[in-house]
């Protein structure tokens, strides 16, 4: 097994004949019955979009939100798998990390949930193990619906959680559950990775097939603190490097993303992506290969 670290997003799952997200979107509307009252608009960031769609449901008494994210659960499980999938599989990497609900990159649906805690709401510590890969749904899983990551606010819950757990400590009854921040246990070497959030850390990640678009404020955060703490606080060391791969067809569209993530950090890679199979493809057979050096 290599010792490959992965964040893995959406746009994999394009490849798939069915649901898109698009597609989600229309039905979320139609279940809150709110699709005459509500404009879909591309400047809307999408977190406050679903704030808007819900409290509007919500407000006119149509529904709750337990109901809302069960329906979104069932319609994300029906997701379907593609080769690409089976591929990254196939690298047997450590770790996969993935903002998406359904377990397409597991192959199945996991038996046991492996957390330290069982976590309903918010995605610290969501882990399942398949196999001889650890398996890290950070913004939720439609196992548990209310895990769901789609609002404003389940975002800022959230954030408030993982800042907790990196600087300060936390408060969670669970003597499972290690009380001093991780900046202390990364001084006093005693990270056992309980937590997605560890690996930022402490070990190479590859990210691909995520937009990172600025509504994922955990994420930018946490990029951002982890920057803070190599270059300028200097409280803690920081070796461990993390790549974003990007198609060579987006590198100019997206040049202020890619400059804040380089301020940040993080390495960028491109590579030919007018084919979208054939351009992850090319991501997972260069992780395939033992020789290269990634730098």
């Amino acid at each position: 097994m290599k010792n490959l670290v992965l964040l893995v997003g959406n746009d994999i799952n394009n490849l798939s004949c069915g649901l898109s997200w698009k597609d989600l979107l229309h039905d979320i509307l139609n279940f809150c019955h709110a699709g005459d009252q509500i404009e879909i608009d591309k400047n809307k960031p999408f977190p406050l979009l679903y704030e808007e769609i819900f409290l509007t449901a919500s407000r006119q008494g149509k529904i709750r939100e337990k109901d809302l994210k069960s329906f979104i659960a069932i319609k994300t499980a029906e997701i379907k798998a593609n080769h690409l999938h089976q591929a990254i599989r196939d690298l047997q990497p450590a770790h996969i990390l993935t903002t998406n609900y359904e377990f397409t990159l597991e192959g199945c649906i996991p038996f046991e949930n492996t957390s330290i805690i069982n976590e309903k709401f918010y995605s610290i510590f969501r882990r399942y193990q398949v196999e001889n890969t650890t398996y890290w749904h950070i913004h939720g899983d439609c196992l548990n619906p209310m895990s769901i990551n789609l609002g404003f606010e389940h975002y800022g819950g959230q954030l408030q959680l993982m800042r907790n757990y990196v600087v300060s400590g936390t408060f969670y009854s669970s003597k499972e559950v290690p009380k001093a921040s991780l900046l202390r246990r990364i001084h006093t070497k005693q990270v056992y990775y309980h937590s997605w959030i560890d690996l930022f850390f402490m070990k190479d990640i590859h990210i691909f097939g995520l937009s990172l678009d600025f509504v994922e404020t955990d994420l930018w955060w946490l990029l951002t603190y982890r920057a803070r703490q190599k270059f300028h606080h200097k409280n803690i060391p920081v070796h461990n490097k993390i790549y974003y791969y990007i198609p060579e067809e987006y590198v100019a569209s997206s040049k202020y993303k890619l400059d804040l993530l380089m301020a940040n950090d993080v390495i960028i890679i491109s590579l030919p992506g007018s084919d979208k199979g054939k351009y992850y493809e090319s991501i997972i057979q260069r992780m395939g290969n033992k020789e290269l050096q990634l730098t």
